[in-house]
């Protein structure tokens, strides 16, 4: 009964959308704004009858109602109750639902707000959100329903279906069992909370493109609907980069590789819209300053709608082989074509007004801010492609020529690691420069090359200060004895980048201090306020040097050994001594199977640092998961696995072990990113009047907002 009631729930959702998409359609062709509202007020119902479902099916889910497909297919007796909930997103079609009830909230969310100023972007805004959300529950209802009983026919064969079959009847929970259970890999915390940070990031991305799309189609070629979803567009960028952290640290925890990203195609389909989103986020800038630009931000944001649909499609639809991926599904071809179709529609209505988004001002120099940031852009593209390429040419090969090629890590940290290493030099050096603000009577007084070498040299006065430690940085790796040249380049490049910042952070401080005649850190702490924007994004610099100290340590410092060990046997790496002391095997409570090392851990001068416990857990499904043990410091990783476990001698133990320097400095990193975007997120206070001593301190080549 409560499976048919969440079955209908989606029906009448699914139809209350088409009737929201039809009813704003009529109101803005016809001009009736009561149309309007209607239709606005039926995507508003969306939330609390997707509410309603997705409270159906988990109670399914904690109430073990195995004649339910799903959730004979996500849980089992045994499991806590706090897995059976969040096994709501732990299989395919569960996680369909969830994706339409997160859509739902954020389009509830910004059809709440005030639309005077805003009224002819209402209807499309709608539109756009209801036919997202019906896309989503149509794919529910008609291949993938999370309310799907198991039947049993005439012979006897139990099989589920979505629809009543004829001559058929519902199976008993004495006929079905006791469920198949979640899959060891999705019970870790960090993949309990991954999957909702991913899909609110993807989610988050539909509204500013639904502002894009009433933008071309209202002909409204200024900068507000920019500043309508800024915040929007922020908060997906925060969720999104948070969801690919957690991933990393799941597959830090759990894959057992000693490592946190494997360019699997899965994880780079979610990569890829958090590319564009991060150029877009930078190139509006630019647009709101210089009113330039508007063809590259409507390319970006239809981009990132694209791609955060070809992500889900790529996850869900069984056509690449990935650790992430969901099985093999009929879904594939309707993602494939509701890309397609909103993509050329997208296109189509960009052309359509490209003449109406002509820029209300010109690059003056190669060296302006606005000049860098597009060279950003540039290098986040190139990034895209590097990956889109790599995505899709095992797809392209398969097809051509009926072979899959694999593409690997190497690739990828070849094509695109020099541009990862351009992006943290710019990161850099941008806030050095200036908007291009030369009025038209000074331009035609200088020419080209004096423009450049006004830029030029603006930069080259405030580089020199910062850049002092930064070659210090490089002397001193370099008197340690390091000798890799790429290692040599990226750390200097962090140390450069940090110094900038650091730099940019004291010399604005310093000049609001002597205007204000205020304590240094109190000045600081104002400036901040007044402009979280900007401060927040140098926040978000400092994240991701932090983060780069610890890519550029694994990637490049990471050392391992592998062995098998007789208890008592030693083996050393990187300075540190572990002896391997015992093997346990035990049932746990939950009813899997455990086989537990003891390793203790020795620094060079033999002294006793901890001991390691890695583990080899087999659960009742008969599916194994290899829990590494780690030592942690923010110098390094002591990581330790237990390998090829099946069949080994009593005698001699497997282990494989990884020293990872500096890998907590990108888990740290992340903390300050994610800080310095809730910083920039949040609501600037209101400018306070600056004495003209100020305003004059801090007025040429000074940062912009």
């Amino acid at each position: 009964m409560f499976a048919d009631f969440g079955f209908g729930v989606l029906v009448i959702t699914f139809l209350l959308s088409l009737y929201g998409i039809s009813a704003a359609l009529i109101g803005h062709f016809k001009k009736k704004q009561a149309w309007v509202e209607s239709a606005r007020l039926s995507m508003l119902l969306t939330f609390p009858l997707l509410t309603l479902g997705a409270l159906t099916l988990i109670y399914l889910l904690v109430t073990n109602d195995f004649t339910v497909k799903f959730v004979y297919d996500v849980i089992s007796f045994d499991m806590p109750l706090y897995l059976k909930i969040t096994a709501l997103w732990g299989g395919q079609s569960g996680s369909l639902l969830f994706w339409s009830w997160l859509m739902a909230a954020f389009a509830t969310a910004v059809t709440l707000r005030k639309w005077d100023r805003d009224r002819e972007f209402l209807p499309w805004v709608v539109i756009v959100s209801c036919v997202t959300i019906a896309f989503f529950l149509g794919l529910n209802i008609f291949f993938e329903n999370p309310f799907a009983h198991f039947w049993v026919s005439v012979s006897g064969e139990i099989f589920p279906a979505t629809f009543q079959p004829a001559n058929a009847r519902l199976v008993t929970l004495d006929e079905i069992g006791n469920g198949t259970g979640l899959n060891p890999l999705l019970r870790h915390p960090g993949m309990i909370i991954h999957p909702p940070m991913l899909y609110l990031g993807f989610v988050a991305f539909v509204i500013p493109f639904a502002f894009a799309l009433a933008a071309l189609v209202t002909g409204r070629t200024d900068d507000r609907w920019i500043r309508l979803t800024r915040r929007w567009t922020l908060i997906a960028w925060l969720f999104l980069s948070l969801g690919l952290v957690l991933g990393g640290r799941w597959a830090y925890d759990v894959l057992g590789w000693g490592g946190y990203w494997g360019w699997d195609p899965v994880e780079i389909a979610a990569f890829m819209p958090w590319l564009t989103g991060t150029a877009f986020l930078h190139s509006v800038m630019i647009q709101e300053k210089r009113g330039m630009l508007k063809h590259w931000n409507m390319i970006l944001i239809i981009l990132t709608y694209a791609l955060v649909i070809f992500g889900t499609f790529l996850t869900r639809s069984g056509v690449l082989s990935s650790v992430h991926a969901f099985a093999q599904s009929a879904i594939g071809p309707s993602f494939f074509i509701f890309i397609g179709v909103t993509f050329v529609i997208s296109v189509a209505l960009l052309i359509y007004r490209w003449a109406e988004l002509k820029s209300e001002g010109q690059m003056q120099s190669m060296f302006s801010r606005e000049a860098l940031f597009l060279l950003n852009n540039l290098l986040f593209m190139g990034i895209l492609v590097v990956c889109f390429w790599g995505v899709i040419s095992p797809l392209i090969s398969e097809l051509l020529t009926n072979q899959k090629v694999t593409v690997g890590p190497p690739y990828y940290e070849r094509a695109a690691g020099p541009l990862f290493g351009a992006l943290l030099l710019l990161m850099g050096i941008a806030p050095l420069s200036a908007w291009g603000h030369t009025t038209l009577k000074n331009l035609a007084a200088q020419s080209n090359l004096q423009l450049e070498k006004r830029y030029a040299l603006a930069i080259a006065r405030l580089l020199w200060k910062p850049a002092v430690p930064a070659l210090l940085v490089l002397i001193g790796l370099f008197a340690s004895g390091i000798r890799d040249i790429y290692a040599l380049i990226g750390l200097t490049l962090a140390a450069l980048t940090t110094s900038i910042t650091a730099y940019e952070f004291w010399r604005a401080a310093r000049a609001r201090s002597r205007a204000q005649q205020e304590n240094f850190f109190v000045a600081l702490w104002r400036l901040a306020g007044r402009n979280r924007r900007r401060y927040g994004g140098y926040t978000i610099h400092l994240g991701v040097v932090l983060m780069a100290l610890g890519i550029i340590g694994i990637e490049m410092f990471q050392t391992q050994t592998q062995k098998s060990m007789a208890v008592g046997e030693n083996i050393q790496i990187s300075g540190y001594t572990l002896r391997y002391d015992s093997l346990a095997q035990f049932p746990s409570e939950d009813g899997r199977q455990v086989t537990r090392a003891v390793l203790s851990v020795f620094d060079k001068n033999g002294a006793l640092l901890g001991e390691l416990h890695p583990r080899y857990d087999v659960y009742p499904s008969g599916e194994p998961m290899t829990i590494p043990g780690v030592r942690s410091t923010l110098a390094d990783d002591l990581y330790v696995v237990l390998v090829n476990w099946e069949g080994v001698s009593e005698q001699t133990t497997p282990f494989k072990i990884y020293h990872n320097p500096l890998v907590n400095w990108l888990w740290l990193g992340a903390f300050v990113f994610i800080f310095g975007t809730l910083i920039a997120a949040w609501p600037d206070e209101e400018r306070e009047t600056i004495p003209a001593q100020a305003r004059s301190t801090q007025a040429a080549f000074q940062p912009g907002d």
